[in-house]
């Protein structure tokens, strides 16, 4: 699988590049298996070079014992090693991936092999992985099956008494239990009116100043990531009643509708072809309609595997054009300060007709995630 992967970006380089350097972590653990950091992998029509350091001799023969690989001494740095390989090689023209090498690090090669042409380079390993493979699409969905178990350990214990940092906490230790390596991202939890701020810090406010919060998290598993957000509805479970928190509740279900509606609405236009701008806008045009346009300050979504964020994007201005294989996150969300935010998140595979929805939290309003 891994070799396949190699051999499908080989044939990617542009005209006159005769090696790649890859350095982006998530790159490296793509095109070879390795989950180790601080090691780059070089790669021509002929070789395919991981450069390590001792820390991962043993990890690399374990995880990966059919790659050439070569464990840099303590003396030397990893782009001294690069650079001495790529030159015994007689390498003319080196691609570096320019959005991940530094300025400092791409001069420091210049002068370590002057005799070699650095070509900066962007987009081609990410381009291939947008695109997952069965193994990919396997990983992610038991991702998210972790993600979903840890939920119902959040909810099974939720008290009402604890703050939003402590809820945060505990979700980082309800994924590893569930059978993560841990969170995709610090979770997000959001009591009340403070669910308007998108990636709100967790704070000491408690979950009973108000009827609902909103949870966002995801879980890592097999290197693979999930991403979801849902409204917990906390009111009914603490039987408070006031006419402040009915007023409030009211609200939040004639957002939520809209919110819900709309990501129906980009589900159902979600298939291979479709240009990935046209399924935020439609939504966009939609919250325009129902007077909440201002309100949806992010995009609509993003591709999600190796890393949380990756392509495609789902954004009005995205060049992309959704493919079979892709794994997105649909998240329409409104934000009114004062009041709150709703945002719903799942993530989606996309296929030749149409997509189907991995996450599968309850999240109609009547149904309803109360605690």
């Amino acid at each position: 699988m891994f070799a396949i992967r190699r051999e499908r970006l080989v044939s990617t380089f542009p005209d006159g590049v005769e090696w790649l350097a890859v350095s982006q972590p998530a790159n490296v653990t793509y095109l070879t298996g390795f989950t180790g950091e601080a090691s780059w992998l070089l790669l021509c029509r002929q070789r395919a070079v991981l450069v390590s350091d001792g820390r991962f001799e043993s990890q690399l023969a374990e995880e990966r014992p059919d790659l050439e690989v070569v464990i840099r001494p303590p003396t030397r740095t990893t782009l001294e090693t690069v650079a001495d390989i790529l030159q015994q090689a007689k390498a003319g023209n080196v691609g570096v991936e320019a959005t991940q090498v530094t300025l400092a690090e791409a001069e420091r090669l210049k002068e370590l092999a002057p005799s070699i042409t650095w070509v900066p380079m962007g987009g081609l390993v990410e381009r291939l992985r947008r695109v997952k493979d069965p193994t990919e699409i396997e990983a992610i969905r038991a991702s998210i099956d972790v993600a979903e178990r840890a939920f119902a350990m959040f909810r099974a214990v939720l008290t009402g008494t604890e703050s939003e940092k402590e809820l945060a906490d505990a979700m980082e230790s309800y994924v590893r239990r569930a059978g993560g390596s841990g969170t995709s991202f610090p979770p997000i939890v959001a009591v009340g009116a403070r669910s308007a701020l998108p990636h709100a810090p967790p704070t000491d406010r408690r979950v009973n100043e108000s009827p609902f919060l909103l949870l966002d998290w995801g879980a890592t598993h097999r290197q693979y990531r999930s991403d979801i957000t849902r409204i917990i509805r906390t009111g009914p479970r603490l039987g408070i009643g006031s006419s402040e928190w009915r007023e409030i509740e009211s609200r939040l279900e004639k957002l939520y509708t809209v919110v819900l509606r709309g990501q129906e609405l980009a589900i159902r236009s979600i298939r291979a072809g479709v240009r990935a701008a046209e399924v935020d806008i439609a939504v966009r045009r939609y919250f325009e309609e129902q007077g909440y346009l201002r309100e949806f300050n992010h995009g609509l979504g993003h591709g999600i595997g190796l890393q949380i964020h990756e392509g495609p994007s789902l954004r009005p201005s995205s060049p992309d054009v959704l493919e079979e294989g892709n794994v997105v996150t649909v998240e329409p969300a409104l934000y009114i300060r004062g009041l709150g935010g709703v945002r719903i998140e799942d993530d989606v595979l996309v296929h030749a007709d149409g997509c189907e929805v991995l996450t599968r939290v309850p999240k109609d309003w009547s149904m309803g995630i109360v605690w």
